[in-house]
């Protein structure tokens, strides 16, 4: 079922939103942590703490705050929201406004990171351009977005609300986006979800019961998040 918004939401209205949604939202959710998880795994394969980082999508900055430990951030966002970040966080660089239209410099950041970001730009393949243009040769992207095949046979998650741009994406797509500018891209996914389709079968209750009494829990949900039915998938690739 397809859950996206329709395409031609103005600017100002997508700000309203986020206003209203990062308001609620200032220190993460589980689902959030457990993919700050995995970001971090990444942070630490560079071995260092002086990274040039770049956040595009701050929102209320609980991200941007966990990033501190890897080095200097940047953080943007298009809601109002960023300047009480900033008031709240002031060694982290906050930067409000479009993201295509903010003054960054070109070819200075060590990695980008944008976290369920991707699926409210209107110009996707803008979008990664532009960050590509932002990083440092041999950089690294981590993207974090939804995974549309998982979230749309899922009855837990409802059409956009109003004012919200939505556009999933699989990791086919995903793949596709990045493949033009970025190098050893690797897709991975988090929080098996879905209840609908063929993943009615999958996360039975009955099926998983079984499967677990064999092979262990931990075995069965770890198969599931390699086999990218996790509702997040995370992007790692280096430009």
């Amino acid at each position: 079922m397809d859950k996206s918004s329709r395409r031609d939401i103005a600017l100002e209205e997508q700000r309203q939103a986020w206003n209203q949604w990062n308001s609620q939202v200032l220190h993460g959710n589980a689902r959030a942590l457990r993919e700050w998880a995995e970001i971090e795994t990444q942070l630490k394969i560079s071995e260092r703490h002086n990274l040039r980082i770049l956040e595009v999508g701050c929102g209320a900055g609980w991200l941007a705050e966990r990033l501190m430990k890897y080095g200097a951030v940047t953080a943007t966002d298009l809601s109002d929201e960023v300047l009480e970040a900033k008031r709240r966080l002031p060694a982290i660089d906050f930067r409000k406004g479009d993201f295509f239209q903010l003054e960054l410099p070109t070819n200075s950041f060590d990695v980008v990171v944008t976290q369920h970001v991707l699926a409210h730009v209107s110009d996707q393949p803008a979008f990664i351009t532009r960050i590509a243009d932002l990083l440092v040769e041999g950089g690294r992207i981590i993207i974090v977005t939804q995974n549309r095949p998982v979230l749309e046979r899922w009855s837990a998650i409802p059409g956009p609300y109003p004012g919200q741009l939505r556009r999933w994406v699989s990791a086919r797509e995903l793949r596709h986006l990045v493949n033009p500018h970025f190098k050893d891209v690797e897709i991975s996914s988090v929080l098996p979800a879905g209840d609908q389709g063929f993943l009615r079968v999958v996360n039975s209750y009955k099926v998983n019961r079984i499967l677990q009494s064999i092979f262990g829990a931990d075995t069965i949900h770890s198969a599931k998040e390699k086999a990218l039915l996790g509702q997040s998938l995370i992007l790692c690739a280096t430009r």
